[in-house]
């Protein structure tokens, strides 16, 4: 809905980061905007008042279908599950539904770069906007994470750089791709809210599905999901691989990274060596953000400056502190098993692992065998503590292993 606002009725469902963000910014343009939340009065006072200056309606604690009653716009905030009844009614009523983070991609001036995957998009995201940063462009980084892009869309120009964080929550009602759309995995993950893997895979894809000859397309070579999207790609394609060469795209060759053109012009970028984020995973988050960084000409002399500077991203492998010889490590991000599989693979060192959490319908069969062959001790707390509590005991009969297994009742207990 890329028109103007003036007049529109929006319904937003969810009152949390985005929706607030989306609020305003509806507001401020002159459409009429009612806000629902299950949350009551009371628990979203402080959000309210956050928004106090401005005419929006409130229908809390509860989504009714009246809400739909001459709506032009439904905008659901990340959390809000595209099947909800709400939701579906609209859809079957013709109603747009949107989010956001597409709201502001459709109408940004300034070239977007958008980035999704099952792990590692964050990583990517920081580091290819502090290479822009590095290079002297003015730079705008969100979507998934920090403030939503929408709240500063006013302040942009076209020779700004957008790089956006794209979840596959938000990006599974798009109708619209970035200029510059990279797919860096899709490996199990948030199976409880897709369903199955192809609907998960599905949701991603419209990252690339909407792009036209213009638009540039980045695939990891090295991963069969992201590979299976490549059918859908209209414009460049792009990869990038840490254990092949690729014409046209970013690789890893003799403990060096290069950037190689279609017309075999090779570039070298940095020496693996300089990188001081951990593991084989973060190469992989390196090699990508490179290549999306040359996709729209940042210098190479800014993507190597930015790397060896970079030192990572909150709750990402991040070392909290040193103590008595013993590194504390916050990898809290790892809500998936191959998240946790890629950390683990970053050490050699003895390791006491903290894990729990949601269950998300994922499969932990290679997680269970690696902590069990690698790990010294695991503390297990939250939601999943009983299941893998189970499992890790069954795999540490069979390999003979020396874990130990420790069941706590949440993370202040573990710690």
């Amino acid at each position: 809905m890329k028109e103007d606002l003036t007049g529109n009725q929006i319904v937003i469902v969810g009152f949390a980061r985005q929706g607030r963000a989306f609020a305003r910014f509806a507001a401020e343009n002159g459409a009429k905007v009612i806000v629902s939340d299950l949350g009551s009065q009371e628990q979203l006072r402080k959000s309210m008042q956050e928004l106090h200056d401005l005419d929006i309606e409130y229908v809390l604690g509860d989504h009714p279908m009246s809400l739909l009653d001459g709506t032009d716009l439904l905008v659901i905030s990340g959390g809000v599950p595209a099947d909800l009844p709400l939701v579906t009614a609209a859809r079957q009523l013709g109603i747009n539904i949107s989010n956001d983070s597409q709201e502001f991609a459709q109408r940004s001036p300034a070239t977007v770069v958008g980035i999704t995957g099952s792990a590692g998009k964050t990583t990517t995201t920081a580091l290819l906007g502090e290479m822009a940063r590095v290079s002297g462009r003015r730079t705008w980084v969100g979507g998934n994470i920090g403030r939503p892009l929408i709240a500063d869309l006013d302040q942009m120009q076209p020779g700004d750089l957008v790089v956006q964080e794209l979840s596959s929550f938000q990006l599974e009602i798009w109708q619209h791709s970035p200029a510059v759309a990279a797919v860096l995995n899709i490996t199990p993950n948030h199976l409880d809210r897709h369903k199955s893997m192809a609907d998960y895979a599905d949701a991603k894809a419209n990252i690339l599905r909407y792009q036209d000859k213009t638009d540039i397309a980045v695939l990891s070579a090295d991963d069969p999901g992201a590979l299976r999207l490549a059918p859908l790609v209209q414009g460049r394609l792009r990869f990038f691989s840490i254990e092949r060469e690729v014409r046209d795209g970013a690789f890893v060759r003799d403990g060096v990274v290069w950037l190689r053109s279609p017309a075999g012009q090779e570039t070298a970028v940095l020496p693996v060596a300089g990188i001081k984020l951990r593991g084989r995973h973060n190469l992989y988050n390196v090699c990508a953000a490179v290549l999306l960084a040359d996709s729209v000409d940042v210098p190479v002399t800014a993507m190597a400056e930015a790397i060896t500077s970079f030192k990572g991203v909150p709750h990402r492998l991040e070392l909290v502190e040193t103590i008595k010889g013993v590194q504390y490590i916050n990898d809290s991000i790892a809500t998936a098993p191959e998240r946790s599989l890629a950390a683990l693979a970053s050490f050699n060192e003895p390791l006491v692992l903290l894990a729990g959490g949601k269950d998300k319908n994922m499969v932990w069969d290679s997680w269970v065998s690696q902590v069990a062959a690698q790990v010294k001790q695991v503390i297990l707390f939250g939601a999943l503590a009983d299941m893998l509590l189970e499992r890790l005991q069954h795999e540490k009969s069979r390999q003979g292993s020396a874990l130990r297994i420790s069941r706590v009742d949440d993370l202040p207990q573990a710690v």
